[in-house]
């Protein structure tokens, strides 16, 4: 237990997501190289390959995926995305945006990808973290005053907005854009600003989507899911890849045909490895099936935000729930498609999907979330070796007397998180010129679980 544990990890509302993160990420991963191998196998023979050579390819990427993870979460602290060294890590991912512009590879009908030797990459996958940790980096500092309104605006519009308008602009990839706004606003909704500013930015981001479908003709043919057998071609044309999905749906049932029984994975369901993966659990699954799988996100959801409620300061909360909700997001962004909710983006099933860039990324995102449990378990250790009071020889326990706190125990992030006052006090949180000038970033985490911070004292 000591890998998935430190020994300040003292407190079971800690350790206990913690776990959950753990086993849930491993349950998924599990259930999506079982259905990669399923739903590719007769691609993988088609082109006279081995029936295995999929699930061979997702075999190295979840290694990578958890070495990745493993790396974020035990050697990389989450103080280190507030430093200078970020400015470095966004660099690269603009850098990556600018390389696909110039030099990427089309495929699919879009220029996303980037070629490494015989290997591609998707820069948007790890781009999307980048600017979401961006933007709770820009927010934090507003809320502890580092930064004025101006400032702020500035910052957000040239580190967050330009980069995001950029990958949208020359990758023509509104999913990837509209998952990166999930996380955004994930990071509005933690750091307290008002509900009115929220839904204004809701607004505008749905007119925006809805003008991007209308004016493009590739984007407005999508829309033709909501009747896919009217494309022109009796369901042959566009509307050919989500009326298979249906008919696997279909035939699935209530309880699935059975692992390897699918029918339409043998060449009528395009993507059926990726994109449309969960169409294939559904088939040989059924309902209970998907409902599992559903469950498990909800429980990533649900633990990603435990670890975000109890994160050790404003800035951790505000990473550590925003990544959950972008990786949740996709999901069911993904499943919506599948079902037919949603016209098809084109974005893989975290941690089920066959990719590479998709699966690693995920691993990463959730390392950094275990990084902060990490250190919201050091912090609570820190604080309950600070309230110890000292029993005398007689057996009558009376208080040590003033505490002095020592500086080595206290944790950077907090003492960073607000200015402090002369005599050692923390100053208040200040008011944000309409952005909510609420006591911290967890409070809405608190109100919905009617939680409070007296377990922690």
């Amino acid at each position: 237990m000591a890998l998935f544990s430190s020994p300040h990890d003292t407190s079971a509302h800690i350790a206990g997501p913690r776990l959950a993160i753990l086993m849930l990420t491993l349950a998924l991963t599990l259930v999506g190289l079982v259905m990669v191998y399923s739903a590719s196998a007769p691609s993988a023979i088609s082109e006279q390959a081995s029936a295995a050579s999929y699930l061979k390819d997702q075999l190295v990427f979840a290694g990578l995926g958890l070495a990745a993870g493993f790396v974020f979460w035990r050697f990389v602290p989450y103080e280190l995305w507030r430093s200078p060294l970020f400015y470095a890590v966004w660099g690269a991912a603009v850098l990556m945006l600018v390389a696909v512009a110039v030099s990427g590879t089309v495929s699919l009908g879009a220029k996303r990808w980037l070629y490494i030797g015989s290997h591609s990459i998707q820069p948007s996958e790890f781009v999307k973290f980048v600017l979401v940790i961006g933007m709770a980096r820009l927010l934090s500092r507003l809320r502890s005053g580092d930064i004025g309104m101006r400032d702020f605006a500035i910052r957000l519009a040239l580190g967050v907005i330009v980069p995001l308008l950029f990958l949208y602009r020359t990758q023509s990839d509104l999913g990837t854009t509209a998952i990166i706004a999930a996380g955004v606003i994930g990071v509005l909704w933690l750091g307290e600003v008002p509900w009115r500013v929220i839904a204004a930015i809701v607004v505008v981001a749905a007119l925006l989507v809805i003008a991007s479908i209308a004016t493009t003709q590739y984007r407005s043919g999508r829309m033709l899911y909501l009747d896919p057998w009217n494309d022109g071609e009796g369901g042959r044309g566009a509307g050919y890849q989500i009326i298979h999905s249906y008919y696997a749906f279909s035939q699935g049932g209530l309880f699935g045909s059975g692992l390897g029984n699918s029918r339409e994975k043998f060449l009528y369901l395009p993507e059926s490895e990726t994109d449309f993966i969960f169409a294939v659990i559904g088939e040989e699954f059924g309902l209970l099936g998907c409902l599992v799988v559903i469950g498990l996100f909800l429980g990533l959801l649900w633990a990603g935000l435990q670890v975000a409620r109890h994160a050790p300061d404003d800035f951790a909360s505000m990473i550590a729930g925003s990544l959950t909700m972008m990786l949740v997001a996709q999901a069911f962004l993904n499943i919506g498609c599948v079902i037919g909710v949603f016209p098809t983006t084109g974005k893989p099933l975290p941690f089920i999907s066959s990719g590479g860039s998709s699966l690693v990324s995920s691993f990463i995102m959730v390392g950094i979330i275990l990084s902060i449990s990490r250190a919201s378990g050091e912090s609570v250790y820190f604080k309950r070796r600070d309230n110890l009071r000292i029993l005398k020889t007689g057996g009558s326990a009376e208080s040590a007397g003033p505490r002095e706190t020592d500086p080595s125990r206290v944790s950077p992030a907090r003492s960073a998180d607000r200015p402090a006052r002369p005599g050692g006090r923390t100053a208040p949180p200040l008011a944000l010129g309409g952005l909510g000038a609420r006591t911290d970033a967890k409070g809405r985490l608190r109100r919905l679980s009617g939680w409070s911070d007296r377990r922690d004292r």
